[in-house]
């Protein structure tokens, strides 16, 4: 955990990291879990001093609630979420790519 965070986001951390482990996670999945959660809420709400866009756009994961990770419906990460791991990767013409081809070049 930061040290960034206050005891307000250390309680969250904690309950969330409990929560995943209750639901059968390992506790290195549930430690990163409840960070990922954490951290897009600190973002949200203006506490980073950096966030990226898809982290301040998107729905907070306590609203989405598993909504990925269904049996209908759209899946996986966002077009956002594609586009920023393809810029990581330095991938030429990502910015005039698809979800799709994102994916795609990404090798998913």
């Amino acid at each position: 955990m930061p040290k960034a965070w206050s005891d307000k986001r250390e309680r969250q951390y904690q309950h969330i990291k409990s929560s995943a482990k209750k639901q059968g996670a390992s506790t290195d999945r549930a430690e990163e879990i409840a960070a990922r959660t954490v951290n897009k809420n600190r973002a949200q709400s203006g506490e980073a001093k950096k966030s990226s866009r898809s982290s301040t756009q998107d729905s907070s994961p306590q609203r989405r609630g598993g909504q990925r990770s269904g049996k209908t419906g759209p899946k996986g990460p966002t077009r956002d979420q594609l586009y920023n791991e393809a810029k990581k990767r330095n991938i030429k013409g990502r910015s005039k790519m698809t979800k799709n081809e994102l994916a795609t070049a990404l090798g998913r």
